[in-house]
């Protein structure tokens, strides 16, 4: 009941049974500042230049790492994958990366 008091008023609540205080909960945005331009609102569309860019760039980082996923790439070349989705299904339809697995285990080759 303190806890729910507390909580509602703002205030920290007390030790309670063990005597240690949990440490505050930090805030973090997930992905923030990797990928997304300065320039850009939240939101905004990308434009074309840059999605073909990151493009390229994605397909040259597949041949030289086949066999990775996707939270492997976006790891490997410093972006979100967020920011990796509309490449990434660019070079699927149009035959220059093909795919072996499902969901989160998705695994992208070059052809």
């Amino acid at each position: 009941m303190e806890t729910v008091s507390a909580a509602l008023s703002g205030a920290r609540p007390s030790a309670g049974r063990g005597g240690r205080r949990a440490a505050p909960a930090a805030v973090a945005v997930r992905g923030a500042g990797r990928g997304r331009a300065a320039s850009r609102e939240k939101g905004a569309k990308r434009p074309p230049d840059e999605i073909e860019r990151l493009t390229g760039k994605l397909l040259d980082y597949v041949k030289s790492n086949p066999g990775q996923r996707i939270e492997q790439i976006a790891d490997g070349m410093g972006t979100s994958t967020k920011e990796l989705n509309l490449p990434a299904k660019k070079l699927i339809a149009g035959k220059q990366l093909k795919t072996k697995g499902q969901k989160r285990a998705t695994q992208y080759f070059s052809r």
